[in-house]
């Protein structure tokens, strides 16, 4: 393959180097399927102007079995060249020497390609993609003997060609001649095609092809077009027996995979006279007939016909007409050919989606849309698909954003995140204040499908102020749904945005009204957890989830109980890792006072009672002055604080304070005492008649009355 590649591309080089021209393409690979298959060699080429994809037809005189050829290559050059027709291989460029034709055109692919690989089963399937296809050749074919008053000659399987679009476009333009042309080649070099006896109808195997001259224009075409549609159903049948002398009408046991309703039309173009025989417009007009005749209305029933005539008047259709045309889509999608549903469909859906008057059709046809773009490649999926959409986030029709928010599941994992953050996060974002709630919840939950892709700014900054505005939204779903996606967010928020939002914004769910937000809130601490500090959980999340365990909805306490059993289990695990104290003793209490149990070891209960009565024993003990240790700088507070409690379990014993009323010295203060701001206190003076201290600290009670801080 590679080394013909290299011929053709030394063939096209070589005629540049004589001619002095720059080629409008460059060749790529050759089709080598398509090779014996015409007088032609295709290849896959580019424009160079802009590298856009064209397919290269290239013909060489110089091969001693191609020199008598040559008239029907240029032949083919001149009337391709002046035939336009939408169903006509489209002419682009050529570059033509005096052995030598290149043909740059359309990219296309032969159409046998297809056909010749597909079994029974899937002909079968594919029957109204072939009708389609046919129409569509008919119609050129019509064409040709109708308006350009020639004859094609060459209606074969090989003169049919797919276009990037799906559509089937005639080429093969030979022998294309006029009867009132005087240098045309059909009637002289007809025989010269490959094959051209198994086309030619019962007048040129009598006659020869000059006998065409004296029948009508759209004879041997229309036969033609019959062994056409036998080759297309019935790809490994082989002719009809109609096709040999003495030429009998077909049976219907040669049917094969030929609808029912094409055959009797099929019939009549196999007359064996040409005068008598029914031709291509003729078919056409038998397929679109309204009546249900036999053998008529085969072309009219056809969706795919219907699909492509109606797309274009999509914009004049009536309201009912649109949405019949939108369901018939719906209906074939699954079964449309992927390069029909994705180059010729989709574009034409696309484009009436941009047009105002469309707006209410948008949440009919964006799911449409996303349906059939499944079948692009994934190169040209954002450029076809993605794009096109993307715009469409900017309308301020709230049908189509509502269309978009629902599709959003089926495009989010093929946006990078350049294109969320600079395209669809601006216009996305006013959804969260729209005045339909219906369009703020949508926003709310197409959130958590593209919050991977946010920026850190949009994600802790933008994003967090929207969700803390309708934490206070009127609808109690809105508010829950907040709730719900503040929880899924928040392992990915940052450390700052974790500590200031997620307790708070959980907190205030737990107060809401809706039972199924409170419910929600309990659910976004279990979900966080990680993502609080142990000192936090110990310190704020237990207590205010403490508080909706004796909510008053039996759902919200369950899982309340849940969340709460989940925490202790974490901070126990936590504290458990947790020395049993303080290297240093005296880091005990902020005083200096280390007080113990009375048998020297810490003591745990479990119940209330015993937490009691083991802290009223632990006190007493520790008045009695058994098990009191004091630093040198808290002797002072220790001994005020015995005196106040021994004057009031007896009266009898005398104060060891009574002797002693001057205040006490600054300095003997602890040195966290002193670093206090003063201010003069006003307390009374103290039951013994004596004046203890003037001077208190702000923020602490007077120790004039004997209490402690």
């Amino acid at each position: 393959m590679d080394y013909l590649r290299t011929i053709g591309s030394a063939a096209v080089l070589t005629l540049v180097q004589k001619s002095g021209l720059n080629t409008p393409f460059s060749l790529g690979h050759k089709v080598a399927a398509y090779e014996g298959e015409s007088i032609w060699t295709l290849y896959d080429g580019t424009k160079r102007d802009d590298n856009s994809p064209v397919s290269v037809f290239e013909f060489d005189g110089s091969i001693p079995n191609k020199r008598n050829l040559l008239p029907l290559a240029k032949n083919a050059l001149r009337k391709l060249r002046t035939t336009r027709h939408p169903d006509v291989l489209k002419f682009m460029d050529v570059i033509e020497t005096e052995t030598t034709v290149h043909i740059m055109t359309e990219r296309v692919k032969p159409l046998l390609l297809e056909i010749r690989t597909w079994t029974p089963k899937e002909i079968q399937e594919q029957e109204e993609w072939l009708l389609w296809g046919l129409h569509r050749l008919s119609t050129a074919i019509a064409f040709v003997n109708e308006s350009a008053n020639a004859t094609h000659g060459n209606v074969r399987l090989s003169s049919v060609f797919l276009s990037a679009t799906g559509e089937w476009k005639l080429g093969g333009f030979e022998v294309l001649s006029t009867p009132v042309d005087p240098s045309a080649v059909l009637y002289t070099h007809g025989g010269s095609l490959l094959s051209a006896h198994a086309i030619s109808p019962p007048e040129v195997k009598k006659g020869g092809w000059s006998a065409l001259r004296e029948n009508p224009t759209a004879a041997a075409d229309s036969y033609a077009l019959a062994l056409l549609i036998q080759t297309l159903f019935n790809p490994r049948a082989g002719p009809l027996p109609t096709t040999q002398p003495p030429h009998p009408p077909p049976q219907a046991s040669s049917r094969g995979a030929i609808p029912s309703t094409v055959f009797p039309t099929l019939k009549k173009l196999l007359n064996p006279n040409p005068k008598m025989r029914l031709n291509a417009k003729g078919f056409l007009d038998v397929g679109m007939a309204e009546s249900a005749g036999e053998g008529s209305g085969f072309f009219k029933s056809n969706r795919l016909i219907k699909i492509c005539e109606s797309l274009g008047n999509f914009g004049l259709m009536s309201e009912g007409e649109r949405i019949h045309l939108i369901r018939t889509i719906n209906d074939v999608a699954l079964t449309l050919p992927s390069a029909f549903a994705t180059q010729l469909v989709l574009p034409s859906l696309l484009n009436c989606l941009s047009l105002p008057a469309m707006a209410t059709q948008a949440a009919a046809i964006i799911p449409l849309v996303v349906q059939i773009g499944k079948g692009v490649p994934e190169d040209d999926y954002a450029k076809v698909v993605l794009e096109p959409l993307i715009k469409l986030f900017a309308s301020p029709d709230r049908g189509t954003r509502m269309a978009l928010l629902d599709v959003l599941l089926e495009l989010a994992p093929k946006l990078d995140k350049r294109m969320v953050s600079d395209k669809i996060w601006p216009n996305l974002q006013t959804g969260f204040s729209d005045t339909v709630a219906l369009i703020r919840e949508a926003t709310v939950k197409s959130i958590g499908l593209l919050s991977d892709k946010f920026t850190d700014r949009i994600l802790n900054n933008d994003l967090l102020r929207h969700l803390a505005r309708l934490q206070s939204d009127p609808e109690a779903s809105i508010r829950t749904n907040t709730c719900i996606l503040i929880g899924r967010l928040g392992p990915s928020l940052g450390y700052n945005s974790k500590r200031k939002v997620l307790i708070m914004a959980f907190a205030k769910a737990l107060k809401d009204d809706f039972v199924h937000a409170r419910v929600a809130g309990i659910m976004a601490f279990m979900a966080c957890v990680d993502c609080f500090e142990i000192e936090e959980l110990a310190g704020k999340v237990v207590g205010v989830v403490c508080g909706a365990l004796v909510d008053r909805e039996k759902l919200v306490r369950d899982q309340a109980f849940k969340a709460v059993d989940l925490f202790i289990k974490r901070i126990e695990a936590h504290a458990a890792s947790m020395p049993e104290t303080v290297a240093n003793g005296d880091a005990a209490s902020p005083l200096g006072l280390g007080f113990v149990a009375p048998n020297g070891q810490a003591t745990i209960t479990s119940t209330a009672a015993g937490a009691a009565g083991a802290l009223a024993g632990w006190a007493i003990s520790s008045l009695s002055g058994k098990k009191v240790v004091m630093s040198p700088s808290s002797a002072p507070l220790a001994n005020l604080h015995l005196r106040t409690s021994s004057r009031r379990m007896s009266s009898r014993r005398p104060s060891p304070l009574a002797a002693s009323p001057a205040p006490l010295p600054l300095h003997r203060f602890p040195q966290h005492l002193r670093s206090l701001p003063r201010r003069q206190s006003r307390h009374p003076r103290s039951r013994g008649g004596c004046s203890l201290v003037r001077t208190s600290y702000k923020g602490r009670r007077s120790l004039a009355s004997g209490e402690t801080t």
